[in-house]
Parts: C-alpha cells; structure tokens; sequence
C-alpha cells in the first residue's frame, strides 16, 4: 500500500465512521467508500463490514491496520530524523499534557515556541496522568507533562511545585471546617491529588465532611467555590489576577511545611534528541 492509503485506514479505524473519517480526510463519502472497496481488493481480504451502526473491523482487517499504523508511525519518525539534520527547527512537538497544566501553565510557553519557531508545528493531547502515560508507553508523543511523583524510568525534569489552599466565599479558617454546613466540592482525578487530600483532611479531623459534591473537572470546582457554593481545596496554578475575591487559606503537610503538587516532564533519551524537542525544552528552561 502507498502510504497515503495507510494513513486513511488508520483514520478509519480510528472513528469507525464512513462520514466521521470522510470530514478528517477532506473526501467524500463516496469517494472514500471507493477507495476502500480498491485496498480491499487489492488485499484480496475484506477490511471492514459496515452496518447503520458503523465500521466493524474483520480479524483479517485487525492484521491490516496494524499493519497500516506500522507505516505511518515509521513515516513519521523518518521525517522527524530527516528535519533533526537541518539547523531550522522543523517537525512536529508531540505533547501529552494534563489537563490542569494545558489550561493554566501550558499556554503562555506555547506561545512562545510558536512565535520563536514558526516551522514547527505541534501535536498536543490532554487527559488525566496515567493517560499520558500511555501514551508515552505507546510512543504515540515525545514528551508528557503529568501531576504527582512518577514512577518513570526515562528523563524526568521536575517543571513545577505550587501549593494548595482551602478556597471558600465565607470560611476564614481551617477552624471553621469542624462545624460548618457548608459542602466541600471535591474534583475527579486518577492521579494521588484526590489520596493526598484525604490523607490531610484525616490528620486535621476526626470526622470526614458533613456534605461534599463531587464534579468531573477542576475548573468546575473552582467555579462553583468561587460563587460561593462551598469550599474547595485547589492548587495555586489554578488562581489568576482576574479571579473574584475570595479567602484563601494554605495547607501544610505533616512535616509542617506548605502542601505542594509537583509537576513533572518525563520522555525517552531519544525524543529528547529531536530539535523540535531541544527547542520546547529551552522555552520551559
């Protein structure tokens, strides 16, 4: 197969939609229908069985594609090696980042590396910790940017530690946790942020919170904290010079000092050869 036929297998296996995958190839539905029907003849195999629900891969198929996702992974890193050879800061950054740093930290260095290397182009993914890990695993990006202490064999380059502060409208003090009412508004995360705050609340208490609510995102947190719904316990990567009035009280870990979340870098020796890579890392240094 050439290899732009192997790249629009891969982009059909990954929506298993003949209409999703037409709008990401800038074809029509017709026009890829086709072109399927041709890989499948020429395999001699068919690749996919469609239905009204969508594309179903045959065992046949499954050997195809990851035959296909072989081609383009190679592809790519081909081009990358090639790029690395010139002086010009080529190729594409391929970025897992969580989600708290792509929306709070990431931006600004961003905007730096575009604006410093305009022939780069970038690949950004976020998720919770142990996706970008993952993804690492799966060599599917270059570098990843999680939360918490890794358990990671490759480079690793701490970015940044901020501290956390109980967040509320109306309480003052910590003091005031043992009798208030009011309801602690706590964020899903897979990564040690949510034992970490038990383990602190359970130093301080003997009695876990009369009321919480629990929202799938840090910033909805943070939100409903800041109009005054409840308290919540945030790191400060999260507040900005614009943000509402609010008491903000720090925390302090069982050493006595300030609780921290750490941000870590991780990669394997080799992305960190690549210049696009070189380039990212000076911005962040």
């Amino acid at each position: 197969m050439q290899t732009s036929e192997c790249k629009l297998l891969v982009t059909l296996a990954e929506e298993m939609n003949m209409r999703k995958a037409a709008e990401r190839l800038f074809v029509s539905q017709p026009a890829l229908s086709q072109r399927v029907q041709s890989i499948e003849k020429n395999w001699d195999t068919q690749i996919f069985i469609r239905s009204q629900k969508g594309l179903t891969l045959t065992p046949a198929g499954e050997k195809i594609i990851e035959y296909a996702r072989d081609v383009v992974i190679k592809e790519e890193k081909v081009k990358e090696e090639i790029h690395s050879l010139n002086t010009m800061v080529h190729g594409t950054l391929k970025l897992a980042v969580a989600s708290i740093i792509g929306q709070h930290w990431l931006p600004n260095v961003l905007k730096q590396f575009v604006q410093k290397y305009p022939h780069a182009k970038i690949s950004l993914i976020t998720g919770w910790s142990s996706e970008i890990l993952k993804h690492l695993y799966e060599g599917q990006v270059h570098v990843g940017i999680i939360r918490g202490t890794p358990d990671w064999k490759g480079v690793k380059h701490h970015i940044l530690a901020d501290t956390l502060y109980l967040v509320d409208t109306e309480i003052k003090s910590l003091d005031e946790l043992q009798s208030t009412e009011r309801p602690f508004i706590q964020f899903k995360s897979d990564s040690t942020y949510y034992q970490e705050i038990q383990d602190w609340w359970h130093r301080q208490f003997d009695h876990p919170p009369k009321r919480t609510i629990v929202v799938d995102q840090i910033e909805t947190c943070k939100q409903m904290a800041f109009h005054g719904i409840g308290y919540a316990i945030l790191p400060s990567i999260t507040f900005h010079e614009d943000d509402p009035a609010v008491y903000k009280i720090p925390l302090f870990d069982e050493t006595g000092l300030p609780a921290k979340r750490d941000t870590w870098l991780l990669g394997y020796e080799s992305a960190f050869e690549l210049k696009q890579v070189e380039a990212f890392m000076k911005i962040i240094k």
